[in-house]
């Protein structure tokens, strides 16, 4: 369910770096981090999504996640972003 709203996003930042800029930015609508992904990759965006009041929903597999954002390769972090 929640993969869907990130392929039918029109503006997606993928990966952790992208997307941290994007909160601090107040640009990101909503941000999916991968269960399995390294806790020390994600934590530092989880805490910021609570100090920046974004929503963080989190998503089976970074495989999926990837795949949902049209890439080959997981992905551990994506913000969907406001136009």
């Amino acid at each position: 369910m929640s993969y869907e709203k990130v392929k039918q996003a029109k503006n997606v930042s993928i990966g952790t770096k992208k997307a941290i800029r994007m909160v601090e930015l107040g640009r990101a609508a909503e941000v999916f981090v991968a269960k399995d992904a390294d806790p020390r990759m994600t934590i530092k965006m989880v805490n910021l999504c609570k100090k920046m009041d974004v929503q963080v929903i989190y998503v089976d597999s970074m495989k999926l996640l990837g795949k949902a954002c049209g890439i080959e390769v997981g992905a551990a972090v994506a913000a969907i972003v406001n136009e």
